[in-house]
């Protein structure tokens, strides 16, 4: 088994949800005692989202390739961003390593095209849903043009990531808001939905909707592990 370099807590609530995933499908592949070789390298968030809201994102490049700079030398075959905002440097970051980045917007297309969908609703970040280094690279490399909500729903989805879920709360009102979010796009078009931040599993589940959703977290970690077992 190929050790994963982990970088992490950007937030650790959905870190945690990586470390887990990754064990588990260690233990299902190869059953008994197995566990998965991780290295991991994770962040005092309150120090990245000073950076993000501040639009240092040179700075927040640097941290970056500083952590995958150590992974690597720790001894890591591969790097995982664990976290779909921080795909921002996710070139950068390439460049200054030796070793494969599994990009997350990449693995998604993957199962995206899979299951054969075209009008997919992307839920994420401000930065995510509003910049180009994520939709455009779906759009450029995978041909996927994905939906985001309104600014209205914009920025439901964002302000609960932010203010509730990276800090571990999990309300049964803010999970309806995004429920009516997501109806109110389909209503208009979209024929599935992107957990297109780490956090957004912890508040719905794909059994939540009509329509099918991509968890970007669990197929993020699914990608790892395979690249890990070879």
């Amino acid at each position: 088994m190929k050790t994963i370099g982990l970088i992490g807590g950007m937030s650790w609530e959905s870190t945690v949800i990586y470390y887990q995933l990754l064990n588990r499908m260690a233990r299902e592949a190869l059953g008994g005692l197995h566990s998965a070789e991780i290295l991991m390298w994770s962040f005092d968030f309150g120090e990245i989202e000073a950076l993000q809201a501040a639009g240092d994102w040179d700075k927040a490049s640097e941290r970056m390739i500083g952590a995958a700079r150590s992974v690597e030398k720790g001894g890591a075959a591969c790097v995982v961003i664990c976290t779909n905002t921080m795909h921002k440097m996710a070139q950068e970051v390439q460049d200054a390593v030796g070793i494969p980045l599994i990009h997350i917007a990449d693995t998604t297309a993957s199962a995206l095209k899979d299951s054969g969908v075209e009008h997919p609703l992307l839920l994420a970040t401000r930065y995510t849903m509003e910049q180009d280094f994520y939709k455009g690279r779906l759009a450029e490399r995978h041909g996927i043009t994905v939906r985001v909500p309104d600014d209205h729903g914009r920025t439901i989805i964002h302000d609960v990531i932010y203010d509730e879920l990276c800090q571990g709360i999990i309300s049964p009102d803010s999970k309806n808001a995004y429920l009516r979010v997501v109806e109110q796009e389909h209503q208009a078009g979209a024929d599935s939905v992107i957990f297109g931040c780490t956090e957004v599993g912890l508040l719905v589940k794909a059994d939540d909707f009509e329509i099918p959703a991509f968890d970007t977290t669990e197929i993020h970690a699914r990608a790892a592990m395979d690249f890990a077992l070879g």
